[in-house]
């Protein structure tokens, strides 16, 4: 049986994401961004993130496929994108977790290329030990050890993605 050692709490992430989302307020002075969520392990933080920043943020999607089971797959798939023209815009990305940043880079090259009038990223997770991107990543709820993590959005093989906490896969 399968068991799941949590390594941030259902109490830290709603205490994090609430910091988080001030420190966005703040970054952003009389403007709301574009949060741009890559699916589907972003869906539950950016709920909380829009709740805890308040009314007028919109929201848009990317979904993507980097992962195939536990390992990257060495290729970012795009699979759904944007609907919104992000020209002119200020766009802030949404990600769950940052790892290698090979995925966060692909993304960033993109959306920049398309003219937003600026690009932040915001990250629940970082494995800073593993991070060996460029991309500055502006918000970072946690930084933590480089295993692979399940629960509050993040799955394996699409099992764990509604635990309330974020854990280590324990075989």
């Amino acid at each position: 049986m399968t068991e799941i050692e949590p390594i941030v709490t259902e109490a830290q992430i709603r205490q994090r994401v609430k910091e988080m989302a001030e420190e966005i307020r703040a970054a952003y002075p009389g403007d709301k961004p574009l949060l741009v969520a890559v699916l589907k392990g972003a869906v539950f933080f950016l709920a909380d993130l829009c709740r805890a920043l308040g009314p007028g943020f919109p929201i848009d999607f990317l979904s993507i496929k980097a992962y195939d089971g536990e390992r990257p797959s060495g290729a970012v798939q795009i699979r759904l994108d944007l609907a919104t023209d992000i020209r002119g815009r200020q766009v802030l990305l949404v990600e769950d977790i940052v790892d290698s940043g090979m995925t966060l880079t692909y993304l960033y090259e993109m959306l920049s290329a398309r003219g937003p009038s600026g690009l932040r990223v915001a990250a629940l997770l970082l494995k800073q030990e593993a991070y060996e991107g460029s991309v500055e990543i502006d918000f970072v709820g946690f930084r933590i050890p480089s295993r692979f993590v399940v629960g509050y959005g993040l799955d394996l093989n699409e099992e764990w993605r509604n635990l309330p906490f974020v854990g280590f896969v324990k075989s």
